[in-house]
């Protein structure tokens, strides 16, 4: 497993606390997940599991990591079930004593830590598209900066050095640029013997949005309310066109979970113990 070292997460978390805001993190969990029928069947794609715990978790616990504690998630399909998730989080996480007819009758013995995080639950809509769910919690961002993503990729990205990029430019928003892995395994060969065999080996094609987005309050002056406007094409694409879009390209690991497949592989990589996007001790 790789960790970054927490020293560096303070720093930052002390920076932004010492300016005066703490950074909000949103979080697009409302999709069908269409694709991981097997799964999405009966829960909502970010409540798919990895080493037992939502792909949703391990992407807030990235974030947390580097001090980002203040979640925005934007529900649509079967949102009811992230909302129970969180709101029996405590109890699920420790033995408790359950005194039966008394108020604040519940009693945590606490066998774990318990994140300290902030999380806005925004319901957006069973049937709405991307940009409109960004559109309806705009209400709920009061900083001028702000990070996003999607609720099925994880990664290593360095969020603090991603946060630095995207002030250093000055531009309206910033997409983290990945190298996708192959669909395919890859042989590498000598006449005919084969050399190595790699099974998710990187894509030499061009690099694909991997979410991990930082945006300045202006990008909301691109999104309408439109219940069909998707957030990947109209807004982004406007921003690009005026060169207020610039990549963050990050060379470490990254993987969507969109097929059963990438579920068997996320989920073998965490009994295998190698979890590169684990950054959190």
């Amino acid at each position: 497993m790789s960790f970054v070292p927490f020293s560096r997460h303070y720093d930052y978390l002390i920076n932004s606390r010492f300016l005066g805001w703490i950074m909000k993190a949103v979080i697009l969990c409302g999709g069908m997940g269409t694709r991981l029928r097997e799964e999405t069947e009966y829960r909502p794609k970010p409540m798919v599991e990895i080493g037992g715990q939502p792909i949703l978790w391990h992407i807030m616990k990235t974030y947390a990591s580097y001090g980002i504690t203040d979640f925005v998630l934007c529900l649509g399909y079967k949102g009811w079930m992230i909302k129970e998730y969180f709101l029996n989080y405590a109890m699920m996480s420790n033995d408790f004593t359950l005194n039966i007819g008394k108020h604040d009758g519940i009693e945590l013995h606490s066998g774990r830590e318990i994140e300290n995080w902030r999380i806005t639950l925004a319901d957006t809509g069973l049937n709405t598209n991307t940009g409109a769910r960004v559109k309806q919690i705009e209400k709920y961002i009061d900083t001028d900066t702000f990070m996003l993503t999607y609720g099925d990729g994880i990664a290593n990205v360095d969020i603090s050095d991603l946060l630095s990029y995207h002030q250093g430019h000055g531009k309206t928003g910033t997409v983290t640029g990945v190298n996708p892995p192959s669909k395919f395994g890859e042989l590498s060969i000598r006449g005919k013997h084969v050399l190595r065999f790699e099974e998710k080996p990187k894509s030499t094609c061009s690099l694909i949005s991997g979410g991990f987005f930082v945006f300045n309050r202006a990008v909301f002056d691109h999104i309408d309310a439109n219940q069909n406007q998707n957030f990947e094409n109209d807004p982004l694409e406007a921003l690009a066109m005026s060169k207020e879009l610039m990549v963050y390209k990050h060379k470490g690991f990254w993987q969507c979970m969109d097929t059963y497949r990438d579920f068997l592989y996320l989920n073998q990589l965490w009994e295998q113990g190698d979890v590169p996007w684990k950054v959190w001790t």
